[in-house]
């Protein structure tokens, strides 16, 4: 009573187990893992790449949001021009509706 039970078809292996399979994609992908950290730390100390100072990743991104404001203002005034009526149609529900939501 030393073989343990493998399944209906009991019988010689001939592939790995799928706890073998496991551990071998596990390994694989910790391979994988282990070569990209190594390129970027290869990266990192030949300077061509790495994380940037704070300041400057602030600054970038005021400068996206500045440039999208910019550009949704642009919309909204174009929109304006191409149809005066309906955009006052617009303010105007609004602001009954924020009326009606104050006075409560």
């Amino acid at each position: 009573m030393t073989d343990p039970y493998t399944g209906p078809n009991a019988g010689p292996s001939t592939g790995p187990t799928p706890s073998e399979d496991l551990y071998d994609n596990v390994d694989l992908e910790s391979a994988r893992l282990e070569r990209e950290a190594d390129a970027l730390l290869t990266d990192a100390e030949t300077g061509s790449s790495g994380p940037k100072p704070i300041h400057d990743a602030v600054r970038e991104d005021a400068q996206a949001a500045r440039d999208w404001s910019v550009e949704r203002a642009e919309r909204l005034r174009r929109a304006v021009e191409d149809e005066p009526v309906k955009a006052t149609l617009y303010a105007l529900g609004i602001g009954v509706v924020i009326g009606m939501l104050i006075s409560r």
